[in-house]
């Protein structure tokens, strides 16, 4: 007879980053899910006050459910590393370099990963003259979710007016680069295995924006995704290979472009590396880790036995 006292989970969700709503609807449906699990659960809505809140809660996990900048960029990961309570996701040190596009780039590069021509520049040197040839896409530095993204196509005559406007709130560092035409690729990584790629399909949407990743039929997910089987395997080493570069725990996601307009082994390009990707039963990953034979309720437990400090 097992007596063992179920794990406390302190689910970290909300917090105060653009990404808050996402946020929000990743940890709920963690929460539920442990709930059902046998997890005892507590709902933590992050504010300035969460290292209080966790001091006096001292759960024996905390499950990160939070998106965008203190939640994935390396902050509140030096918060839990300071109370000695063990977390899920990556560790201080690979959530803020990978959050952090320009160096997430440099990493990358280091290892061979292949990637889009790009520069990072500030925000009011935006002139009448493009910083690159077009079509190519303006990007924050640090944000998620394709918050500030800004594609300039090919006969566009100058550049984006917004990024010098007083209504632009996503930091004066923003990275320019080559626009990769093509289809949009993505896989998880569950610990040292790539669970696989899916074929995201925007609809009614130029790219993978906010809406087209959630808003109710603003994409269809092909999984696994239907193109060859060497295009395949390559994402899925690439994308492994990025998550042990940056030194990544627990679970990743990988965002590629492949661009077979020319040829079937055409052009793929690494876009970025998410450490704390959607969490909702119908998101990216939980998708992915279905499809590899791991059910939402066995891929949030593994996660909280996987949780540990000094990640």
């Amino acid at each position: 007879m097992n007596d063992r006292k179920p794990k406390h989970v302190a689910v970290l969700m909300g917090g105060f980053s653009s990404e808050r709503p996402v946020s929000l609807m990743s940890g709920t449906a963690c929460a539920d899910e442990l709930e059902r699990c046998g997890y005892t659960v507590t709902r933590v809505d992050v504010d300035r006050d969460v290292a209080t809140r966790l001091a006096e809660l001292r759960p024996d996990v905390a499950f990160n459910a939070l998106h965008g900048p203190f939640g994935e960029d390396g902050k509140i990961q030096g918060i839990l590393e300071y109370l000695e309570i063990p977390y899920t996701h990556s560790g201080v040190l690979s959530a803020a370099v990978t959050m952090d596009k320009e160096m997430a780039k440099r990493v990358a590069k280091s290892v061979g990963i292949p990637l889009a021509e790009s520069k990072v520049m500030n925000r009011h040197d935006f002139a009448s003259t493009h910083p690159l040839k077009p079509p190519y896409v303006v990007k924050p530095v640090s944000e998620g979710s394709s918050f500030g993204v800004v594609i300039v196509k090919e006969d566009q005559p100058h550049p984006p007016q917004i990024l010098t406007s007083p209504e632009w709130k996503y930091g004066d560092r923003v990275m320019v680069e080559r626009y990769v035409h093509g289809r949009e690729l993505t896989c998880a990584v569950m610990g040292d295995v790539a669970l696989g790629v899916t074929e995201i399909v925007p609809q009614g949407h130029q790219f993978y924006d906010y809406d087209s990743k959630y808003v109710a039929g603003g994409s269809n997910h092909v999984c696994p995704a239907e193109i060859s089987p060497n295009i395949y395997q390559t994402i899925t080493k690439l994308a492994l290979k990025a998550h042990q570069a940056f030194g990544c725990r627990g679970v990743t996601r990988s965002d590629f472009r492949y661009d077979d307009r020319f040829s079937k082994n055409g052009e793929v390009i690494w876009l970025e590396i998410n450490t704390q990707p959607g969490m909702t039963a119908t998101s990216l990953v939980p998708e992915l880790a279905e499809h590899a034979g791991h059910s939402f309720g066995e891929l949030l437990s593994w996660m909280v036995e996987d949780a540990s400090c000094l990640r």
